[in-house]
């Protein structure tokens, strides 16, 4: 392996934000054998042309259309070649010890195949998503009638590394020989769901995933326009695809009432939606008032 680490950066028309996220990234990155890729899914706010004359030892891939997130991880990861990988959202902020940190546990820790930490809002407080539990049927059920203790894995503690199933996108540190063995994102997932599904596999490949107290600031939301009909949309349709490539075995009776739940939701949130914008149609000025609450 010729490098230590290779952090791989999905960036869409987030210049400021990744900017901040370079930064931080450069700064965790003193003193270790490390490399960054910039995927750029064809922004048209300038990102490549601002940036990269600032970030010259930064690997910038600039994509003729956007290509999806999966896709464009898997891009820069088989350019690479390092003993692990760190696919970080362009919405974050890495704290200095982070990334050394997250290193030495998983060089202690040979079993691990990839591993999350602790997501700060923007207020300080650790974000549920760190730590999430595969949604296989029940947990799917129990979450969507509003119980998501088991979905979230409630019971660790937010000070102590833990076994977790789902390793987050925004941060998720993985073993290449892990990456090597169970294969890269599933490039059929455009946006959402790709982190399920590999933290999935990485656990039927016989790999752990491990949540550990190192933080980052996660900018949640920022890096993605979730008011719009295409988040709607790619969010759910991403859940059915994960549903039919890992339970569609089940039997009908299993399977409907999930998929209905699905559906349902993505009515629900796109109702929601559309009412926020006839609210803000009505009453622009209350609208952005709000926004700077």
């Amino acid at each position: 392996m010729d490098k230590k680490i290779t952090v791989v950066i999905v960036s869409y028309n987030v210049c400021r934000l990744l900017d901040e996220c370079l930064q931080s990234v450069q700064r965790a990155l003193e003193g270790i054998d490390g490399e960054i890729y910039v995927v750029d899914n064809r922004s048209t706010d300038h990102t490549v042309e601002q940036l990269q004359p600032r970030y010259p030892d930064v690997h910038f891939m600039a994509n003729a259309v956007n290509v999806g997130f999966a896709r464009a991880n898997n891009q820069a990861i088989r350019a690479s070649h390092s003993e692990y990988v760190l696919l970080l959202n362009p919405d974050t902020v890495v704290y200095d010890s982070t990334i050394r940190g997250c290193l030495e546990f998983m060089d202690a820790h040979p079993e691990a195949g990839g591993a999350g930490v602790r997501m700060l809002t923007r207020e300080g407080s650790p974000a549920p998503e760190s730590r999430r539990a595969i949604p296989t049927p029940w947990v799917s059920m129990l979450k969507m009638l509003g119980f998501t203790r088991r979905y979230y894995m409630s019971q660790l503690s937010w000070d102590e590394p833990g076994r977790i199933e789902v390793i987050s996108g925004a941060y998720c540190l993985l073993r290449r020989q892990a990456l090597d063995e169970v294969g890269l994102l599933d490039e059929d997932f455009f946006m959402y769901g790709e982190d399920i599904d590999l933290s999935y596999r990485l656990l039927k490949g016989g790999w752990q995933n491990w949540y550990l107290p190192y933080d980052i600031v996660h900018y949640k939301g920022e890096s993605t326009q979730k008011s719009s009909f295409r988040y709607v949309h790619t969010f759910y349709q991403a859940m059915l695809i994960f549903f039919r490539k890992h339970y569609g075995h089940l039997s009908l009776f299993l399977t409907f009432p999930i998929k209905v739940a699905i559906y349902f939701r993505a009515l629900l949130a796109l109702m929601a939606m559309m009412a926020d914008q006839a609210r803000r149609f009505i009453n622009p000025n209350k609208a952005k008032s709000e926004r700077f609450k």
